[in-house]
């Protein structure tokens, strides 16, 4: 895990932290799930905090494994794109915007089956005070907040061809966000008391798309709510939305760039950037007496900038002919610590 963004990393091993801490806390009879877990907000064990906490606890080793490998797969490409601060913010957002979609979902049911009239429910042929019934309507996981890292991922990279089991052809990327967005909803909308929060997962995507809307609209170069950024939503949809969803490129260095740009005119906008740089670092270090000492390390210095400087442009040069996945693990680390610089 070392060549991977700290945000994304982080989050990895928060989750399975709190995965292996449930393991241990059922057997002194502690329930992670009801502690922690996000309760319908008429239920007595509600908290606000578990807004919060509940996409940090999962149900089990299937779904921490698919959760946290979307969030390795796709969150560390979004975190260099964004951002640290930017990609936890909006991870954040996501998965709160997660659980309000599944608490008003919960509410809606509520209300539907007029359960506030009764004082007790029958399941399965034994009767359950409402009290305890409502706090059965438990959420956990991260899914919520993964669904929105996709549909970030689908609309910065629409192009991208991704493999997807069973799938024998290789998919777009914007394909594969809309085919999970329609799976989301058709399941909503007709697989009740399946135990999967889908109202949870749009929620996740639906608030992810309002902050890349907003960011859009409020390119303030990185301001409050951390404004500005990259991609192209209108190209990235079929032009459905109109305009950039970011009309400003912000990477893990807060340059700016090229909007509606590829990942690697960016990256390699970046580097420009570095290179006007360093080309002022070197006058800089040019005014030194010459035959010295300092003269000779500035010498080896400048040539040490050069060999990075043509390594950096011969990955790009890589990027733009086969795509970011044609790299290297070492030439991805290189670009990663270049852009760290």
């Amino acid at each position: 895990m070392l060549n991977i963004p700290p945000i994304t990393k982080n989050i990895i091993i928060i989750n399975l932290l709190m995965f292996f801490a449930k393991l241990v806390a059922v057997r002194y009879g502690i329930d992670f799930d009801d502690l922690l877990g996000l309760h319908f907000f008429k239920a007595s064990n509600f908290r606000l905090y578990q807004f919060f906490t509940y996409m940090f606890v999962h149900a089990g080793w299937e779904h921490i494994f698919f959760n946290m490998f979307a969030v390795w797969m796709f969150g560390r490409i979004m975190e260099q794109v964004m951002g640290a601060q930017r990609f936890l913010f909006f991870y954040i957002v996501c998965g709160l915007g997660a659980g309000f979609m599944q608490e008003g979902a919960q509410w809606i049911e509520f209300a539907y089956q007029g359960l506030a009239a009764y004082d007790s429910v029958n399941v399965d042929g034994m009767v359950m005070p409402m009290s305890a019934y409502l706090n059965n309507w438990t959420t956990v996981g991260a899914s919520g907040a993964v669904y929105g890292v996709l549909l970030s991922f689908g609309m910065t990279f629409p192009n991208e061809r991704m493999f997807i089991i069973p799938i024998p052809v290789p998919i777009k990327a914007k394909w594969f966000v809309i085919g999970f967005a329609v799976i989301a909803l058709m399941s909503a909308l007709g697989h009740r008391g399946d135990n999967i929060a889908h109202m949870a997962h749009l929620g996740g995507m639906l608030f992810g798309l309002l902050l890349l809307l907003y960011w859009r609209k409020n390119d303030n170069g990185g301001g409050r709510f951390f404004g500005g950024g990259l991609g192209n939503i209108g190209r990235g949809f079929g032009g459905n939305f109109g305009g950039g969803y970011y009309t400003r490129y912000e990477d893990v260095t807060g340059q700016a760039g090229t909007a509606g740009a590829s990942l690697s005119q960016r990256v390699k906008g970046w580097w420009q950037q570095q290179k006007k740089r360093w080309n002022g670092a070197k006058r800089s270090r040019m005014n030194v007496t010459a035959g010295g000492s300092k003269h000779a390390a500035d010498m080896q210095w400048r040539q040490q900038e050069q060999q990075r400087r043509e390594e950096i442009d011969r990955i790009l040069a890589k990027v733009k002919q086969g795509g970011y996945n044609s790299l290297t693990d070492d030439e991805k680390r290189k670009l990663f610590e270049a852009s760290e610089r």
